[in-house]
């Protein structure tokens, strides 16, 4: 297979699965994690900053966060991004800093959450999928072209499929991880 196309299927599968990665933090488990704030943009000064730019956010037990603004006077600006965000936590403010109590998930609401993350798998997937069939137009492009023969295209072929599932393999272990996760009470 031509180093360019492996390259670029590489590349774009890589970008597929942080993606998967990303959207997966944003689902609350019901124990506190400092990603589930990182989508968070604070309206700081007029400008729509990320709030991990401007506070500190620990996790001092295992249902809740702190943060702690760099400037006092932002506390405001940030509960009223927290609220806006709509992630189902109420912030409460004491004037210099932030705590988030992150309530426990219902039988039901990990249920629902579980679909959440197989919806965000399978949109993964079918992200793979379409590099694959964009890498084989490629390759059969070049076959065409004159640039490959056909057992090359045949053995490229072979190798991205190879590619392909090891790709999917990995984004089932992520579901997997995450659904544990979840499930744990």
């Amino acid at each position: 297979m031509s180093t360019d196309v492996q390259q670029i299927l590489t590349e774009k599968m890589k970008k597929s699965i942080s993606f998967l990665k990303e959207e997966l933090n944003t689902v609350r488990a019901g124990r506190a994690n400092p990603a589930l704030l990182d989508r968070i943009m604070v309206d700081y000064y007029g400008t729509p900053t990320p709030l991990k730019n401007i506070s500190n956010i620990s996790v001092p037990d295992p249902r809740s966060l702190l943060i702690s603004p760099f400037d006092p006077k932002s506390v405001n600006d940030i509960e009223k991004a927290i609220n806006m965000a709509n992630l189902g936590i109420n912030p409460s403010n004491d004037g210099k800093s932030i705590r988030l109590v992150i309530p426990a998930v219902t039988e039901e609401r990990r249920k629902e959450l579980i679909k959440v993350i197989k919806k965000y798998g399978e949109e993964a997937k079918i992200a793979i999928r379409n590099e694959r069939r964009d890498a084989n137009d490629t390759l059969k492009k070049q076959e065409k072209a004159g640039e490959i023969t056909e057992d090359d295209l045949k053995q490229s072929l072979d190798e991205v499929q190879k590619m392909i599932d090891k790709a999917i393999k990995e984004i089932d272990l992520i579901i997997a991880e995450k659904e544990k996760e979840i499930m744990e009470v």
